[in-house]
């Protein structure tokens, strides 16, 4: 299994734990599958969903009936333009030196780790397309991230802190 890191800047020689929203210092990085995810600038907010065996006939219908990929991720207008001119960089790592925490493709270390290869994404509106994934430009991801919160998909909300009208 492959793990990566993302971050626009192509410097880093070792990743080093720092405290986190789970209490404790360590390093994050992500599998493959969820990689697009972080195929952004880092404070980029985002929408991101994708059905599960669980999610319900009804809410297939309504999220997934119109999707064209295997993930939506959502992003605002406001954000298109760095999207475009952004250079972001993929880490990769040893998987051996990450546990997994079981939430869509996170890995964590508590020791400081160095990473194999470091290369450039490219194009990230070409990438997210080749991977896959349908990406949506929306004037506002507010009344989706609040009504993505009711359905039976999986959904991550990447850092609506700084989207706007988000509270």
């Amino acid at each position: 299994m492959a793990l990566f890191h993302y971050s626009e800047d192509p410097t880093i020689a070792e990743f080093v734990p720092r405290l986190g929203r789970l209490g404790a210092p360590m390093v994050w990085a992500i599998d493959a599958w969820h990689s697009p995810l972080y195929w952004l600038p880092r404070d980029c907010p985002r929408v991101a969903f994708w059905p599960l065996p669980t999610t319900t006939p009804p809410d297939l219908e309504r999220w997934w009936s119109t999707a064209a990929g295997r993930m939506v991720i959502a992003i605002e207008a406001a954000w298109l333009e760095r999207v475009r001119s952004c250079r972001l960089y993929r880490y990769s790592f040893d998987p051996a030196a990450w546990e997994p925490l079981h939430d869509h493709g996170c890995h964590i270390s508590r020791a400081t780790v160095r990473p194999l290869a470091v290369e450039p994404v490219g194009d990230l509106l070409a990438r997210h397309a080749a991977g896959g994934v349908e990406l949506r430009v929306c004037q506002s991801l507010v009344p989706l991230g609040r009504a993505i919160l009711q359905a039976s998909l999986h959904y991550s909300l990447i850092r609506m802190r700084n989207a706007a009208g988000w509270e």
